[in-house]
């Protein structure tokens, strides 16, 4: 008994990896008051496949700019690995955006003179890797993604689909412990949705943190909590078995 003890107290030690207390996001429009995010707790652990869902305006899309250190908050603390990120100067910030988190975006965000494999390889430039590093890397992830025969060619020369995958693969570039996903389908189609949210699936089974903000609850149903929110306030929490 005493053995299986330790090895659940060990577990709960590492288990913790983000956590919002009480964080409030205010903006100035004019002279609108607006309150994108209105007193946000949520703890999100290590391997957690997450999903942020909810109404156009509710605030998802800030609620992830906190976690992903792109925006501060107005009031409250977020904690990455017990750290809070608040207290971090810019470049330390910056950091904490290149080895920690990966970022996928809806619009893919590729770089369009680029090839697939270079724009695998470009975060890796930011953290000093060297080139033959950078390029077996990257050309690793690609084969991963099921992109190997595409490392040569360009974003238009991709579909939708092949293109979200080489984004993903550039968000895991530099290993980072969390992925950071925003309406990362909402520009595929049902079937090439579905191939995205099961590669976040795989991901998350081996061990990566997913947050994935979406408008499609089939999307959202992959994961395995769901947080509703609206008008800034977490209004539902689901888990799924």
């Amino acid at each position: 008994m005493k053995k299986v003890k330790k090895q659940v107290k060990r577990h709960e030690k590492q288990e913790k990896i983000i956590e919002l207390k009480d964080v409030f996001r205010f903006y100035h429009l004019g002279d609108e008051f607006v309150k994108a995010l209105d007193g946000v707790n949520v703890t999100i652990n290590k391997g957690d496949f997450v999903a942020i869902v909810g109404p156009s305006g509710s605030g998802k899309s800030t609620m992830m700019n906190m976690v992903g250190a792109l925006d501060i908050a107005s009031k409250g603390a977020i904690y990455l690995d017990n750290v809070n990120i608040e207290e971090l100067g810019e470049s330390e910030l910056a950091q904490v955006r290149g080895r920690k988190i990966g970022f996928v975006f809806q619009t893919f965000n590729l770089i369009p003179t680029m090839t697939a494999l270079e724009n695998v390889m470009l975060p890796m430039i930011f953290q000093g890797v060297e080139y033959d590093e950078r390029e077996e890397r990257a050309k690793m992830l690609l084969e991963k993604m099921g992109m190997g025969p595409r490392l040569n060619h360009l974003p238009n020369q991709l579909s939708g689909g092949e293109r979200q995958r080489v984004a993903v693969a550039r968000a895991l570039a530099n290993d980072p412990e969390v992925i950071l996903a925003d309406e990362p389908t909402g520009n595929l189609d049902s079937k090439r949705g579905e191939e995205v949210a099961t590669m976040f699936n795989d991901l998350s089974a081996e061990g990566k943190t997913i947050i994935l903000v979406t408008h499609d609850q089939n999307i959202a149903n992959h994961a395995k909590k769901i947080y509703k929110l609206k008008d800034g306030k977490i209004v539902g929490y689901t888990v799924r078995k």
